[in-house]
């Protein structure tokens, strides 16, 4: 049997609590310390886990081969730069970095030392998602909506980089091409960044994507929808349900059209479409995405091998998200003459001298 993975956890907030009661569950893995600047809060973790604390990752806490960084996005650079020169292996929690000069910072690290360095972007492991990567489509067209209340965690950044971000992965993961036109507005509600964001993205090839995202909503929603020449797929990440209709199994509906000699599939408007097209259910298990993300990791890490959602990934996601915040910031509402650009300036001042 292998030895177990010495690893430790930078940042005992929201994500870092989730990573610590994860390793301490995994066969394989020992944890070795909980690390956070806030040291009573790395104590209440570490504590009835038995294991080390401190405000720092030092050589006294003992040998660590990997670590997991769930730090505020703009600590990244400097948390995980230190790490890699270690020659240890990091999980940066998503978005890779708050800039993509950052992101790209990681990566060229990442080369210069041979680490590796996976990016928390949890959502590429949730088994729904994971069910259309079967399907192996090349999308055409992909719409998603990412919808929830404000949590106030991420008040530091806006809802491209806070929630968009999973679908940004997504997309690029789906589509794999070059990002060539973005188009974007957003509006700000509670605070300076934007809360609410719809960005049109086109690829070289051809397929174009509608993302839209929101944290002023009163209920949460996830859903992904992707149209292929030769099928589509609706898919509820939150309720792991997604269904397929795709050509192979609807061939019997064309034959239909060529038996009846209808030359426009408009003359067939009296059948029951529902009964007509066969509509498949995604086959989905019911793993847990960050237990898998984080096996993921502890696998790469042992066989030194590229992990499925690597620091390019990383990359290619912040520069996307940066795009979309930069086109928000230049959309102009009024037209050419009413002078309104991007997002309201000093929401928060103005509400308080309303107030």
């Amino acid at each position: 049997m292998n030895t177990p993975l010495p690893v430790a956890v930078i940042g005992a907030g929201h994500m870092g609590r989730h990573h610590v009661r994860t390793y301490a569950q995994m066969p394989g893995v020992q944890l070795v310390a909980v690390i956070d600047s806030n040291v009573e809060r790395a104590r209440q973790l570490a504590e009835p886990l038995k294991v080390r604390y401190a405000d720092r990752l030092t050589p006294e806490l003992g040998d660590v081969a990997a670590v997991n960084i769930a730090v505020p996005t703009v600590h990244h650079l400097a948390v995980s730069r230190p790490l890699i020169e270690r020659g240890i292996h990091v999980l940066i929690e998503k978005p890779l970095a708050p800039t993509a000069t950052d992101a790209e910072q990681i990566a060229a690290l990442a080369r210069e030392h041979d680490v590796i360095v996976q990016v928390g972007h949890t959502e590429r492991f949730n088994p729904a998602v994971r069910a259309v990567d079967r399907l192996g489509l090349r999308p055409k067209f992909v719409e998603t909506h990412r919808i929830s209340p404000f949590t106030f965690r991420s008040a530091d950044v806006g809802v491209v980089f806070d929630l968009m971000i999973h679908d940004i992965d997504i997309l690029l993961h789906l589509v794999r091409d070059e990002v060539q036109r973005v188009d974007a507005v957003g509006v700000n509600v509670l605070g300076k960044y934007e809360d609410i964001a719809n960005a049109r993205v086109t690829c070289r090839g051809g397929a174009v994507a509608n993302l839209t995202a929101s944290r002023l909503a009163l209920k949460t929603e996830r859903k992904l929808r992707v149209f292929a020449e030769k099928a589509y797929v609706s898919l509820d990440y939150q309720k792991k349900v997604g269904v397929a209709i795709t050509l192979d199994r609807n061939l019997d509906v064309l034959k239909l059209a060529r038996e009846k000699n209808i030359e426009d599939l408009s003359q067939m408007a009296g059948l029951d479409f529902g009964k007509m097209v066969h509509v498949e259910p995604l086959q989905i298990d019911d793993q847990d995405p960050l237990r898998t993300e984080l096996e993921t990791f502890v696998e790469c890490v042992r066989t030194h091998k590229r992990p499925p959602v690597s620091v390019e990934d990383g990359v290619a996601a912040v520069r996307l998200a940066e795009q979309i915040v930069q086109s928000i910031a230049t959309h102009a509402w009024d037209g050419d003459a009413g002078g309104r650009v991007g997002l309201a300036a000093d929401i928060v001042g103005q509400s308080v001298r309303r107030t």
